[in-house]
């Protein structure tokens, strides 16, 4: 098999890992209403977090890191056996990133991708994650917006990659998940803007949110 072919196999592999939702499927476990029919319609943990189900919304956020992770990890641990290179840890991560955008699982309708890039930068390098991690907590503490946490994020991971490692196909990866990222929240942008964008901690009612079971008092 040519190293063309690997390369390919490796996309489709990623792509195919991306596509499992997990905000779709932990919220069906949990007997939760579908995340893509409340709030945002947006399968993500902060939107599952509007079931009022906190598990469902950290299980939700630690599988869309993992896939992330998984994909990128898998390439880079079977690259010396297959003659893999940084082509093809590139494409597992745009892949992986484009899958939960647009995953053939769920009729291509994803989350943004927060949660996924975490995993994926964590996976090529651990202080390239954490460094961009960072930004996102800074930012959300200060600010109050996860919206605008994972903009300015966004922004900074290729800068970040830059530094750390300088060209190559992996920076390209990188720079292209951010502009995807932003690219996705769009919406969110329009309502920083116009001031609408709701901050970390406050609350928001979604209509059709089947709440979850309330805990019976001892008696």
């Amino acid at each position: 098999m040519s190293i063309l072919s690997i390369d390919l196999l490796v996309a489709v592999l990623a792509y195919l890992i991306g596509s499992v939702s997990f905000a779709v499927l932990v919220s069906a476990g949990m007997g939760l209403a579908d995340p893509r029919s409340y709030g945002s319609k947006n399968p993500g943990a902060t939107n599952v977090l509007r079931s009022g189900n906190k598990l469902a919304a950290v299980l939700t956020l630690l599988g869309d890191a993992l896939k992330g992770w998984l994909a990128v990890w898998l390439t880079q641990h079977f690259a010396a056996r297959f003659g893999l290179d940084d082509d093809a840890i590139a494409l597992a991560a745009l892949a992986v990133f484009i899958g939960h955008l647009y995953p053939v699982f769920f009729r291509f309708k994803g989350g943004k991708g927060v949660a996924t890039a975490a995993g994926i930068l964590l996976a090529i390098d651990p202080i390239l994650g954490l460094a961009t991690l960072a930004t996102w907590l800074i930012v959300a503490f200060f600010i109050r917006y996860s919206s605008l946490a994972a903009l300015i994020s966004a922004l900074f991971a290729p800068f970040f990659d830059f530094l750390m490692f300088g060209t190559s196909p992996i920076l390209l990866a990188v720079f292209l998940m951010s502009a995807l990222l932003i690219y996705r929240h769009s919406g969110n942008i329009a309502k920083l803007i116009a001031g609408k964008e709701s901050r970390i901690g406050e609350k928001k009612t979604a209509a059709g949110v089947k709440p979850a079971p309330a805990k019976s008092a001892k008696k």
